[in-house]
Protein backbone atom coordinates (compact mmCIF):
# COMPACT_ATOMS: atom_id res chain seq x y z
CA UNK A 1 0.00 0.00 0.00
CA UNK A 2 0.87 3.25 -1.21
CA UNK A 3 -0.11 6.35 0.74
CA UNK A 4 0.17 10.36 0.01
CA UNK A 5 0.84 12.06 3.54
CA UNK A 6 0.32 15.81 3.47
CA UNK A 7 0.61 17.59 6.70
CA UNK A 8 2.59 19.46 8.60
CA UNK A 9 5.88 18.78 9.81
CA UNK A 10 8.32 19.26 12.88
CA UNK A 11 11.67 17.92 13.57
CA UNK A 12 11.69 17.98 17.32
CA UNK A 13 8.10 15.75 18.69
CA UNK A 14 5.77 13.92 16.78
CA UNK A 15 2.96 15.41 15.34
CA UNK A 16 1.63 16.23 11.85
CA UNK A 17 3.33 13.88 9.01
CA UNK A 18 6.35 13.75 11.79
CA UNK A 19 3.92 11.43 13.94
CA UNK A 20 1.96 9.62 10.57
CA UNK A 21 5.07 8.76 8.37
CA UNK A 22 6.67 6.00 11.08
CA UNK A 23 3.15 4.84 12.22
CA UNK A 24 2.53 3.68 8.49
CA UNK A 25 5.84 2.89 8.15
CA UNK A 26 5.71 0.43 11.26
CA UNK A 27 2.76 -0.67 9.81
CA UNK A 28 4.20 -1.83 6.75
CA UNK A 29 3.18 0.73 4.17
CA UNK A 30 4.58 2.80 1.75
CA UNK A 31 4.90 6.20 2.70
CA UNK A 32 5.30 9.71 0.56
CA UNK A 33 5.44 12.35 2.46
CA UNK A 34 4.86 16.19 1.51
CA UNK A 35 4.79 18.35 4.29
CA UNK A 36 2.88 21.85 4.43
CA UNK A 37 5.11 23.08 6.64
CA UNK A 38 8.28 22.41 8.35
CA UNK A 39 8.89 23.46 11.88
CA UNK A 40 11.75 23.25 14.74
CA UNK A 41 8.72 22.09 17.14
CA UNK A 42 4.81 22.40 17.50
CA UNK A 43 3.28 25.44 18.05
CA UNK A 44 2.64 24.11 21.56
CA UNK A 45 5.74 25.40 23.27
CA UNK A 46 4.69 28.86 22.20
CA UNK A 47 7.92 29.33 20.15
CA UNK A 48 9.40 27.76 17.20
CA UNK A 49 11.45 28.19 13.72
CA UNK A 50 11.03 27.30 10.23
CA UNK A 51 8.79 27.55 7.13
CA UNK A 52 5.20 27.74 5.34
CA UNK A 53 5.21 26.34 2.27
CA UNK A 54 3.18 27.46 -0.51
CA UNK A 55 0.47 25.93 -1.80
CA UNK A 56 2.27 25.99 -5.15
CA UNK A 57 5.36 24.05 -4.10
CA UNK A 58 2.59 21.44 -2.70
CA UNK A 59 1.27 21.24 -6.17
CA UNK A 60 4.50 21.07 -7.57
CA UNK A 61 5.47 18.19 -5.87
CA UNK A 62 1.88 16.33 -6.51
CA UNK A 63 3.00 17.11 -9.91
CA UNK A 64 6.61 15.72 -10.34
CA UNK A 65 5.09 12.40 -8.29
CA UNK A 66 2.55 12.67 -11.74
CA UNK A 67 5.20 12.72 -14.02
CA UNK A 68 6.77 9.74 -12.36
CA UNK A 69 3.85 7.48 -12.59
CA UNK A 70 3.79 7.14 -8.79
CA UNK A 71 -0.30 8.37 -8.66
CA UNK A 72 -1.49 5.26 -10.24
CA UNK A 73 -0.31 3.57 -7.38
CA UNK A 74 -1.64 5.75 -4.80
CA UNK A 75 -3.96 3.93 -2.56
CA UNK A 76 -5.03 6.52 -0.21
CA UNK A 77 -4.34 10.31 0.57
CA UNK A 78 -4.33 11.52 4.22
CA UNK A 79 -4.29 15.03 5.23
CA UNK A 80 -4.06 17.06 8.31
CA UNK A 81 -3.17 20.98 9.19
CA UNK A 82 -4.04 23.44 6.60
CA UNK A 83 -3.79 26.76 8.27
CA UNK A 84 -5.08 28.41 5.18
CA UNK A 85 -7.65 27.84 2.48
CA UNK A 86 -5.27 28.21 -0.69
CA UNK A 87 -3.22 25.17 0.88
CA UNK A 88 -6.44 23.59 1.67
CA UNK A 89 -6.82 24.07 -2.35
CA UNK A 90 -3.42 22.69 -3.27
CA UNK A 91 -4.54 19.36 -1.13
CA UNK A 92 -8.01 18.58 -2.80
CA UNK A 93 -5.81 19.28 -6.49
CA UNK A 94 -3.96 16.40 -4.94
CA UNK A 95 -6.65 14.03 -4.44
CA UNK A 96 -8.34 14.78 -7.74
CA UNK A 97 -4.77 14.04 -9.59
CA UNK A 98 -4.84 10.81 -7.44
CA UNK A 99 -8.30 9.79 -8.22
CA UNK A 100 -7.70 11.10 -12.05
CA UNK A 101 -4.74 7.96 -11.96
CA UNK A 102 -6.44 5.65 -9.50
CA UNK A 103 -10.54 6.06 -9.10
CA UNK A 104 -10.31 3.70 -5.97
CA UNK A 105 -8.12 5.65 -3.94
CA UNK A 106 -9.28 6.95 -0.49
CA UNK A 107 -9.12 10.18 0.91
CA UNK A 108 -8.86 10.97 4.22
CA UNK A 109 -9.03 14.17 5.67
CA UNK A 110 -8.39 14.74 9.23
CA UNK A 111 -9.78 18.06 9.76
CA UNK A 112 -7.79 19.47 12.51
CA UNK A 113 -9.15 23.13 13.41
CA UNK A 114 -8.79 23.64 17.15
CA UNK A 115 -10.17 22.19 20.32
CA UNK A 116 -12.43 22.37 23.41
CA UNK A 117 -9.72 24.14 25.50
CA UNK A 118 -7.43 26.30 22.97
CA UNK A 119 -10.91 27.20 20.22
CA UNK A 120 -10.01 27.59 16.72
CA UNK A 121 -6.22 27.85 15.47
CA UNK A 122 -6.39 28.30 12.06
CA UNK A 123 -8.06 30.65 9.63
CA UNK A 124 -11.53 31.90 9.80
CA UNK A 125 -12.77 30.19 6.30
CA UNK A 126 -11.59 26.80 6.77
CA UNK A 127 -14.36 25.27 8.70
CA UNK A 128 -16.17 26.44 5.14
CA UNK A 129 -13.44 25.15 3.12
CA UNK A 130 -13.53 21.73 4.77
CA UNK A 131 -17.20 21.59 4.32
CA UNK A 132 -17.57 22.78 1.23
CA UNK A 133 -14.47 21.38 -0.94
CA UNK A 134 -12.81 18.86 1.09
CA UNK A 135 -15.68 16.58 2.83
CA UNK A 136 -17.09 16.07 -0.55
CA UNK A 137 -14.32 14.20 -1.68
CA UNK A 138 -13.20 12.33 1.34
CA UNK A 139 -14.54 8.95 1.96
CA UNK A 140 -13.17 9.11 5.72
CA UNK A 141 -13.11 11.82 8.32
CA UNK A 142 -11.77 12.37 11.71
CA UNK A 143 -12.53 15.10 14.11
CA UNK A 144 -12.47 15.78 17.43
CA UNK A 145 -15.73 16.95 19.34
CA UNK A 146 -14.70 20.64 18.97
CA UNK A 147 -14.19 20.31 14.91
CA UNK A 148 -17.36 18.36 14.26
CA UNK A 149 -19.22 21.12 15.50
CA UNK A 150 -17.29 23.08 13.62
CA UNK A 151 -18.30 21.46 10.99
CA UNK A 152 -21.96 21.28 11.12
CA UNK A 153 -22.54 24.03 13.62
CA UNK A 154 -24.15 21.50 15.97
CA UNK A 155 -24.02 21.64 19.55
CA UNK A 156 -22.44 18.08 20.64
CA UNK A 157 -23.97 17.48 24.64
CA UNK A 158 -24.28 14.02 24.60
CA UNK A 159 -23.69 10.55 22.13
CA UNK A 160 -26.88 11.81 20.47
CA UNK A 161 -25.75 14.96 19.56
CA UNK A 162 -22.56 13.44 18.32
CA UNK A 163 -24.45 10.78 16.05
CA UNK A 164 -26.59 12.95 14.25
CA UNK A 165 -23.79 15.36 13.81
CA UNK A 166 -21.60 12.79 12.73
CA UNK A 167 -24.37 11.88 9.99
CA UNK A 168 -24.65 15.44 9.26
CA UNK A 169 -21.44 15.11 7.83
CA UNK A 170 -21.92 12.12 6.05
CA UNK A 171 -24.88 13.72 4.10
CA UNK A 172 -22.09 15.85 3.05
CA UNK A 173 -20.33 13.11 0.91
CA UNK A 174 -17.62 10.77 3.49
CA UNK A 175 -18.65 7.23 4.20
CA UNK A 176 -17.12 6.94 8.10
CA UNK A 177 -16.62 9.66 10.34
CA UNK A 178 -14.44 9.31 13.38
CA UNK A 179 -14.86 11.16 16.54
CA UNK A 180 -11.75 11.10 18.63
CA UNK A 181 -11.22 12.10 22.25
CA UNK A 182 -14.71 11.83 23.10
CA UNK A 183 -15.77 12.39 27.11
CA UNK A 184 -18.73 10.19 27.21
CA UNK A 185 -20.82 9.35 30.42
CA UNK A 186 -18.32 6.24 32.11
CA UNK A 187 -16.15 8.47 34.56
CA UNK A 188 -13.01 7.80 33.95
CA UNK A 189 -13.14 6.80 30.55
CA UNK A 190 -12.75 8.36 27.00
CA UNK A 191 -14.57 7.32 23.67
CA UNK A 192 -13.88 7.27 20.18
CA UNK A 193 -16.95 6.68 17.79
CA UNK A 194 -16.98 5.56 14.18
CA UNK A 195 -20.37 6.44 12.57
CA UNK A 196 -21.38 4.84 9.06
CA UNK A 197 -24.63 6.10 7.38
CA UNK A 198 -26.22 2.79 9.06
CA UNK A 199 -24.06 1.94 12.03
CA UNK A 200 -22.01 2.78 14.67
CA UNK A 201 -19.55 1.60 17.28
CA UNK A 202 -18.10 2.89 20.33
CA UNK A 203 -14.95 1.78 21.92
CA UNK A 204 -13.94 2.94 25.62
CA UNK A 205 -10.14 3.26 27.15
CA UNK A 206 -9.25 5.04 30.16
CA UNK A 207 -8.80 8.19 30.37
CA UNK A 208 -5.09 9.01 30.93
CA UNK A 209 -4.24 11.98 32.92
CA UNK A 210 -1.29 13.94 30.95
CA UNK A 211 -0.57 17.26 31.53
CA UNK A 212 -0.11 18.98 28.83
CA UNK A 213 -1.67 16.37 26.89
CA UNK A 214 0.93 15.81 24.41
CA UNK A 215 -0.18 17.52 20.94
CA UNK A 216 -0.08 14.67 17.82
CA UNK A 217 -1.91 12.22 19.48
CA UNK A 218 -5.26 12.84 16.70
CA UNK A 219 -2.49 12.75 13.52
CA UNK A 220 -1.12 9.41 15.12
CA UNK A 221 -4.86 7.93 15.50
CA UNK A 222 -6.03 9.01 11.98
CA UNK A 223 -2.80 6.91 10.75
CA UNK A 224 -3.56 4.26 13.08
CA UNK A 225 -7.19 4.06 11.96
CA UNK A 226 -6.36 4.45 7.75
CA UNK A 227 -4.16 1.99 7.95
CA UNK A 228 -5.68 -0.67 9.71
CA UNK A 229 -9.04 0.09 7.59
CA UNK A 230 -7.01 -0.19 4.68
CA UNK A 231 -6.04 -3.47 5.20
CA UNK A 232 -9.53 -5.02 5.82
CA UNK A 233 -12.21 -2.50 5.23
CA UNK A 234 -13.66 -3.28 8.20
CA UNK A 235 -14.63 -0.14 10.54
CA UNK A 236 -15.21 -1.37 13.95
CA UNK A 237 -11.75 -3.68 13.93
CA UNK A 238 -10.28 -0.81 12.57
CA UNK A 239 -11.46 1.06 15.33
CA UNK A 240 -10.56 -1.69 18.06
CA UNK A 241 -6.90 -1.66 16.90
CA UNK A 242 -6.55 1.73 16.23
CA UNK A 243 -7.73 2.90 19.80
CA UNK A 244 -6.01 0.26 21.70
CA UNK A 245 -2.56 1.62 19.53
CA UNK A 246 -3.26 4.79 20.65
CA UNK A 247 -3.59 4.02 24.45
CA UNK A 248 -0.64 2.00 24.22
CA UNK A 249 1.42 5.12 23.22
CA UNK A 250 -0.22 7.36 25.48
CA UNK A 251 0.14 4.80 28.60
CA UNK A 252 3.94 4.97 27.15
CA UNK A 253 4.33 8.71 27.38
CA UNK A 254 2.74 8.92 30.76
CA UNK A 255 5.20 6.12 32.28
CA UNK A 256 8.08 8.57 31.20
CA UNK A 257 6.92 11.54 32.12
CA UNK A 258 7.36 13.17 28.25
CA UNK A 259 5.97 16.27 26.67
CA UNK A 260 5.99 14.35 23.09
CA UNK A 261 4.49 11.17 22.00
CA UNK A 262 6.47 8.11 22.78
CA UNK A 263 6.05 6.81 18.99
CA UNK A 264 9.51 5.09 18.61
CA UNK A 265 9.66 3.68 22.77
CA UNK A 266 5.75 2.52 21.97
CA UNK A 267 6.41 1.04 18.08
CA UNK A 268 5.50 -2.16 18.84
CA UNK A 269 2.53 -1.67 20.49
CA UNK A 270 1.33 -0.15 17.05
CA UNK A 271 1.59 -3.24 15.27
CA UNK A 272 0.09 -5.76 18.35
CA UNK A 273 -0.95 -3.61 21.30
CA UNK A 274 -0.71 -5.83 25.10
CA UNK A 275 -4.34 -4.60 26.03
CA UNK A 276 -7.72 -4.39 24.03
CA UNK A 277 -10.54 -2.44 24.11
CA UNK A 278 -14.52 -3.78 23.36
CA UNK A 279 -15.77 -2.00 20.63
CA UNK A 280 -19.97 -1.74 21.14
CA UNK A 281 -22.27 -1.30 18.70
CA UNK A 282 -24.66 1.63 19.27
Amino acid sequence: MNILSIQSHVAYGHVGNAAAVFVLQRLGLEVWPLHTVQYSNHKGYGDWTGQDFSAGHISGLVAGLGARGALADCDAVLSGYIGQAEMGAAIVGAVKAVRRANPHALYLCDPVMGDEDGGLYVAKDIPAFFRERALPLAQIVTPNRFELEQLTGRKIAGQDDALAAARAVIALGPRIVLLTGFRGAAAGDIEILAVTEGQAWRVRTPYLALDPMPNGAGDTLAALFLAKYLARRDVPAALAQAAAALHAVLRATQKAGARELQLIAAQDALVKPARSFEVEAL
